[in-house]
């Protein structure tokens, strides 16, 4: 049946990219975030799914009318943008978890504040992490290699290609495994320092007794973590961009698996 010269396969092919589509920019930093209203990421997806629609390179030529199998298709789409998405969401995971690592330390671990973009309590030094990373991903456009890896993605790993590997889900969780190691990396200067500063304020605690050590302590960890978070800001930037900039291959290496 062929109406208005749409076919049926092209309507078929036109429903999966558009889940792709709608899977990676759902799952994406800043354009998935829940403070982003419904209606705009659908009108999103939909013209983002017209502009990439025609060069989408498939090997599907007939109509798949089952529906056990059409489901698992869908399905195999929605996983793939899902990934393409969450690869990103594993470095703000980590980021995130470096915040909450020094706010620990500095005494933070009450103050805590609502994030609307989570919809979770998180430290405020977590918090501030957060929005300076986002400002760092816009940035460094780092919103186009998403796009970039979404059109890719259609040429790596066809339409009803999806081969799932013990490899693939491997990569995921050397991936998710990252999320601790890039928050050691992120927390390890300002927490080292303020733990020499909680032996220093022992010490003190047994050399001197007359000194209440709680009541100077608290003041001395926030004015040091605050310094610190200063002294090293130029740093942490340098490596979030390098985090960034490292999406395109961690995404690309992972589709490679499953084609």
């Amino acid at each position: 049946m062929n109406v208005l010269g749409i076919t049926p396969e092209q309507v078929q092919l036109f429903l999966f990219t558009l889940l792709r589509v709608s899977a990676v920019l759902t799952t994406m930093p800043i354009v998935g975030n829940t403070i982003v209203p419904a209606q705009v990421k659908g009108g999103l997806t939909l013209l983002m799914t017209i502009a990439i629609f025609p060069f989408v390179q498939h090997d599907l030529t007939s109509v798949v009318y089952d529906f056990l199998p059409l489901l698992l298709r869908m399905a195999a789409e929605v996983f793939i943008g899902i990934v393409i998405g969450f690869t990103a969401r594993f470095v703000f995971a980590g980021i995130q978890f470096a915040g909450d690592m020094i706010g620990f330390q500095m005494g933070f671990s009450i103050a805590s504040v609502f994030d609307p973009l989570t919809s979770q309590q998180v430290s405020i030094v977590s918090e501030f992490q957060f929005m300076l990373v986002m400002i760092v991903f816009l940035f460094v456009d780092a919103h186009h290699i998403f796009l970039t890896a979404l059109v890719d993605s259609f040429r790596i790993v066809r339409l009803q290609d999806f081969q799932p590997a013990q490899e693939f889900f491997r990569g995921l969780v050397l991936l998710s495994g990252n999320v601790f190691v890039i928050a050691i990396k992120i927390s390890a200067p300002i927490v080292a320092v303020l733990l020499f500063v909680n032996v220093g304020l022992g010490v003190i605690a047994r050399t001197v007794p007359q000194i209440n050590v709680f009541i100077i302590g608290i003041p001395l960890q926030i004015a040091v973590g605050l310094i610190f978070l200063g002294v090293t800001a130029p740093i942490f930037v340098k490596v979030v961009v390098l985090l960034l900039q490292k999406l395109a291959g961690d995404i690309h290496g992972l589709l490679r698996i499953v084609h």
